[in-house]
């Protein structure tokens, strides 16, 4: 996307962000990084906003795509973006509220459907049959790390990328997670994304997309290459 275009695009939904915010209930989608998406500090807001840039710069070249899935997709701020680059989009999440909260007040394209994983599992899923996956800042909250990327790496085609980001956990990250306010506690986060990556570079080719921003590096982005 152009810079104009992307910034249609977060205006659109940093407004939505904000309504739904507005008529729910305090800390109940925290977790979905509502109010990251919407932070009231410029600096704050255009870092999270920067780790979807960086995404879409890395993946709009090689669209399109038939198959995406969106796993610990949240509010769907990804959604829109990859419903026009992809045939079909898969919105998989243990919490499909914020979405459906999100749907409720702005249209999103019929190519995308619903994974609800409280009642579903990845392993449901045929093999080989995603030609992107992304993960942006849900494997630090997993418990079981390896069976999590195990699934993810099976359901992608050959050549298929799994596209991570995740929080850097040092001290200046922690330092500007205090400096954003109560619901950046960390305190649900299992690890940081070095372990992440050291465990899928044992398993193959690591593409560095960024890090944002040497040399105080806050969030690092990544594909993982099948």
């Amino acid at each position: 996307m152009e810079d104009i275009e992307f910034n249609k695009y977060k205006s659109e939904i940093r407004s939505t962000i904000r309504k739904v915010l507005s008529q729910s209930e305090p800390g109940r989608l925290d977790e979905a990084a509502f109010p990251a998406y919407s932070h009231p500090n410029p600096l704050i807001n255009w870092l999270f906003w920067q780790r979807l840039r960086k995404t879409t710069e890395y993946l709009e070249p090689h669209a399109p795509y038939q198959r995406v899935l969106d796993f610990g997709c949240g509010s769907g701020v990804l959604l829109p973006f990859l419903a026009k680059i992809s045939s079909h989009v898969t919105a998989a999440d243990l919490d499909l509220t914020p979405f459906e909260r999100m749907k409720a007040q702005m249209a999103f394209h019929a190519n995308i459907e619903t994974l609800d994983l409280k009642t579903a599992t990845l392993r449901g899923l045929p093999t080989a049959s995603y030609d992107v996956i992304t993960a942006l800042d849900v494997l630090e909250h997993v418990e079981d790390l390896k069976g999590t990327l195990n699934d993810l790496l099976r359901l992608l085609k050959q050549g298929g990328r799994l596209v991570i980001s995740g929080p850097t956990e040092n001290i200046f990250y922690k330092l500007g997670r205090r400096m954003a306010g109560k619901e950046y506690s960390g305190d649900y986060h299992e690890r940081g994304i070095a372990e992440i990556k050291r465990e899928l570079a044992n398993r193959g080719a690591i593409d560095q997309i960024a890090v944002l921003y040497r040399p105080i590096p806050l969030f690092d982005l990544f594909a993982a290459v099948r």
